[in-house]
């Protein structure tokens, strides 16, 4: 019988680090003959500091030169334990590893535009704590963001937008209804709010598996907002 979702989310929330696992049809989590290393032993102040870092050498236009070469290849061919989970916009121009200095294996990366926790968006972040350790969320919006203009757009002047575009938008219209009532330039503020108004729903409505890594203080999930024109991620609560 599919195990209720109560008990699947019990069940996630309880997972050792690195344990080996995946889901099965009926929906638990079972071992398999995958068996990653041990996750970072970083904390999740830790490891924010070290994504700061690499920003301040991306910002100064000397940044770090992570290890791509085969011998690193060869070292996460197997498995991976990135230090942190960045969930950011598809945006051509806000690459994680980039501006955080990052290289293979060490950033557990989810895009899509407007970075919007939606179902698979949730789905890769809590694979990335429960499963693989990751002891940190970033949720990054970014300057000049065309999904949160286009979902401003939808509160001035109704507008719709074809296909998915416009089921896409729907959770950044809160963010955007709020700039809009505070008056004067919307979208820079409309941004920050919705990538603090995502991380406090990953921390405690979205996700009981985040919600509980929170708690035990073994996660900590951070937004931020990148300025396309100075290279700096700005970290904010």
């Amino acid at each position: 019988m599919p195990m209720s979702r109560r008990r699947l989310i019990e069940t996630a929330a309880a997972l050792p680090f690195a344990a080996g696992l995946a889901v099965t049809p009926s929906g638990s989590f079972a071992s398999t003959g995958w068996t990653p290393p041990l996750p970072t032993d970083l904390t999740p102040d830790q490891a924010l500091e070290l994504l700061k870092q690499g920003n301040a050498a991306f910002q100064a236009d000397a940044p770090l030169h992570p290890s791509i070469d085969e011998r690193r290849r060869g070292e996460i061919a197997q498995a991976q334990s990135p230090i942190a989970a960045i969930l950011s916009c598809a945006d051509s121009r806000v690459p994680p590893e980039l501006l955080f200095g990052k290289g293979l294996g060490e950033l557990f990366v989810v895009r899509n535009a407007g970075n919007v926790a939606d179902v698979a968006a949730v789905g890769s972040l809590e694979f990335a704590v429960a499963v693989l350790g990751a002891p940190l969320i970033v949720v990054m919006g970014h300057e000049r963001c065309g999904a949160v203009a286009a979902a401003l757009t939808v509160i001035d002047q109704a507008q719709e937008y074809p296909g998915s575009i416009g089921t896409m938008l729907e959770p950044i219209l809160p963010a955007a209804m709020a700039a809009r009532a505070e008056g004067g330039e919307a979208l820079p503020r409309a941004t920050e709010r919705h990538a603090s108004r995502t991380a406090t729903r990953l921390r405690e409505v979205t996700s009981p598996i985040l919600a509980e890594a929170v708690r035990q203080r073994r996660l900590k999930i951070v937004p931020a907002v990148y300025d396309l024109d100075t290279g700096a991620v700005a970290f904010f609560d």
